[in-house]
């Protein structure tokens, strides 16, 4: 056998690249990743290495900040039972060792004898602190020693030997498939894919950080709030797939971090994975289209619910996993609002040009946008007025002082659903409304939307749904066929001897159709076209603005209605163009105005999988004037501390 010292000339002699991934440990049966590049070293480690006890090169370790000037039991207790109820990496294992920190200018006088009993109890092996530590308590070992670097309070690994202390990051398994693959933060503004993986089918492991090491500020409000973005953004360091297997090949590691979320990131948002995405930002069925990669997996009612697109894997992840705490997607035609209906939870599209779209696969920039998933109305509220502030657009407007004085009702279901409202979604619905009613103490108004066009259109075209009905499909088709899938075609072709990437059913037929009937006429048509029904939405439309409440009115409408979509059933035919027609769902999309779904109950239905009654979500879609993203934010969240709306729970049931 080759001594170390053999081994270690070899590799000079070869120039041998090493590189450490980090290390896969499991406390207690929980799974746990150790980065490979420490974050600090701890000095006065001596000894840790031989009474360590079980031999690991890195062992749990634990930061503890007090205040106090006496370090007491007590006190050591309390902090622990804190950790215990915040933070979901922190367990009583990572009290192994501690290390005392004071957060005033002087350390704390830490008396190790009358700590004894809570030691003892809490299994610690070595105590630590800078200064003033004295006392003695059975089988543990005292150090003094200060910490390189400036890390925050809570759990690490430490290496036995060098007293190198690394980040400590909970595995998670993602059971829906709602991940591409976790990333990891290189700590160096950049990122890394996560090379841990745990036992389970088909599926990743998602790394994440203490929630401890974080806390909101002013500047940072969004300060550890674990986020997955859709894999259609760019993130410097890791690849993108865009839902194709030769596309993240074919282009590797990207060099940018999309604007949009690096904003996150800066307000405090800590990134943990890539996400799934139908290809290419497109609409398609689970079933009959997803061919390259897997359609996640909607985990309410039976869990065989289509869970709709083209923002399918953050709207999966943020409906299955408490962990997860929000969800960056896109929305063009529908992406955002199209999940979080079907997974009744909050999801918004964005006043059109809200957030750069730079540094991302584009379907059109007519209308990307960029939207917000979680599971409260507070926190939707919070992370969209932190995150949409372009104040530099005259139209964005950041103050409002009061609610919109008209609630515009339409009583049709969104064309996301093409069953008819049943009694008992009908019945939901008819409640919710009465307790908006009331909230805003006025009455809604019974509006159509077709009606309002035909009185008040002018010298424009009699039919909304002529003049609209092919607008969508031309300018996705062309703008993407131009904007991606020529280059993509041109650039895997010259590497692949010829070849044309393999493009699901989907995009293709999108792709193919734009070539023959979304020409350059059509398209300035197609523009032409949104540009007169915006005039007309801003004016005598629902889309006027007002200088007290931002927009003169609210426009709701029911968006999912509980109706069974079983990912299990194929289509009649298969994909040959875009979706063509106009819709309630249309009109944000072509007037750039802000819109967003949100859960408000739930209904039976017997499933065909589990043979059970299963509850499916109702949800509501609510609409402001362009520009007034904030001031729907702050009724958002402000329905929700009155009790009109409700935070949801993950998993099978919105509610307890």
């Amino acid at each position: 056998m080759l001594s170390l010292f053999v081994l270690a000339a070899a590799c000079r002699l070869v120039g041998a690249s090493v590189l450490d991934n980090g290390t896969v440990l499991t406390v207690n049966g929980i799974p746990y990743y150790a980065g490979g590049a420490p974050l600090g070293r701890l000095d006065g480690t001596d000894g840790m290495a031989a009474g360590n006890g079980h031999g690991l090169a890195l062992i749990p370790m634990n930061i503890i900040e007090t205040s106090k000037a006496t370090f007491q039991g007590s006190d050591l207790s309390g902090i622990v039972a804190s950790y215990q109820d915040t933070d979901d990496v922190f367990q009583p294992a990572f009290l192994q060792s501690i290390y005392i920190r004071s957060t005033t200018a002087w350390q704390p006088v830490v008396n190790v004898s009358s700590l004894a009993s809570t030691l003892v109890g809490f299994n610690t092996s070595f105590l630590m602190a800078a200064g003033n530590i004295h006392g003695q308590a059975t089988g543990v070992k005292l150090s003094v020693g200060t910490i390189d670097g400036n890390l925050p309070k809570g759990p690490y690994f430490i290496s036995a030997s060098s007293g190198n202390i690394f980040k400590a990051h909970r595995l998670y398994g993602d059971d829906n498939l709602a991940f591409i693959q976790g990333v990891i933060s290189d700590e160096n503004d950049g990122f890394l894919s996560l090379s841990a993986v745990t036992e389970n089918v088909m599926a990743k492991s998602i790394a994440v950080p203490s929630r401890l090491y974080y806390d909101a500020t002013e500047a940072q409000p969004l300060a550890g709030l674990r986020l997955g973005v859709k894999d259609i953004y760019h993130v410097k360091g890791v690849a993108t797939s865009g839902g194709n297997r030769a596309y993240f090949y074919l282009y590797g590691a990207q060099n940018t971090t999309a604007p949009s979320v690096q904003r996150l990131i800066d307000l405090g948002a800590v990134l943990v994975g890539k996400m799934g995405t139908v290809q290419f930002a497109n609409g398609d069925r689970p079933t009959a289209d997803w061919v390259d990669l897997h359609a996640p997996f909607n985990p309410r009612a039976d869990g065989y619910q289509d869970p709709s697109g083209s923002s399918t894997g953050p709207g999966a992840g943020i409906a299955s996993y408490d962990w997860l705490d929000i969800a960056v997607g896109s929305d063009t035609g529908g992406s955002m609002r199209g999940p979080a209906g079907a997974q009744g939870i909050y999801g918004n599209r964005p006043s059109t040009g809200a957030i750069s779209m730079d540094n991302v696969i584009p379907l059109s920039p007519v209308s990307d946008s960029a939207g917000i998933f979680t599971r409260s109305g507070k926190l939707w509220a919070t992370v969209t007025q932190a995150w949409y502030q372009n104040t530099t657009a005259e139209w964005m407007y950041t103050n409002s002082t009061s609610y919109p004085p008209i609630l515009y009702r339409s009583l049709e279901a969104s064309d996301w659903t093409a069953a008819p409202i049943t009694p008992a979604a009908a019945t939901v619905i008819d409640g919710w409304v009465s307790k908006l009613e009331q909230f805003l103490n006025i009455n809604s108004t019974i509006t159509n939307l077709t009606a309002q066009w035909e009185e008040t259109r002018g010298d424009a075209p009699a039919s909304l749904q002529d003049m609209l009905y092919l607008t969508y499909g031309v300018f996705v088709s062309h703008d993407q066929w131009n904007l991606l899938g020529k280059q993509f075609f041109a650039d895997y072709a010259a590497v692949n001897g010829g070849r044309q990437p393999f493009i699901n059913p989907g995009p293709l037929a999108r792709w193919r159709w734009s070539q023959e009937n979304a020409t350059d006429e059509v398209y300035a048509q197609g523009l032409q076209n949104i540009t007169t029904f915006k005039n007309w939405y801003e004016t005598a439309g629902f889309g006027r603005h007002d200088p007290e409440s931002c927009s003169e009115g609210l426009y709701i409408y029911p968006f999912f209605i509980g109706e069974p979509s079983y990912r299990n059933s194929y289509r009649f035919s298969a994909p040959t163009r875009p979706p063509l027609g106009f819709g309630d769902s249309s009109v944000s999309v072509m007037a750039g105005v802000p819109e967003v779904v949100v859960p408000i109950g739930e209904v039976s239905y017997n499933s065909t999988v589990s043979m059970q009654t299963e509850y499916l979500p109702i949800t509501m879609a609510l609409r402001m004037a362009r520009g007034c993203d904030h001031a729907l934010a702050t009724l958002v969240g402000d329905l929700e501390t009155a009790g009109v709306l409700q935070p949801v729970l993950t998993g099978r049931r919105l509610y307890e």
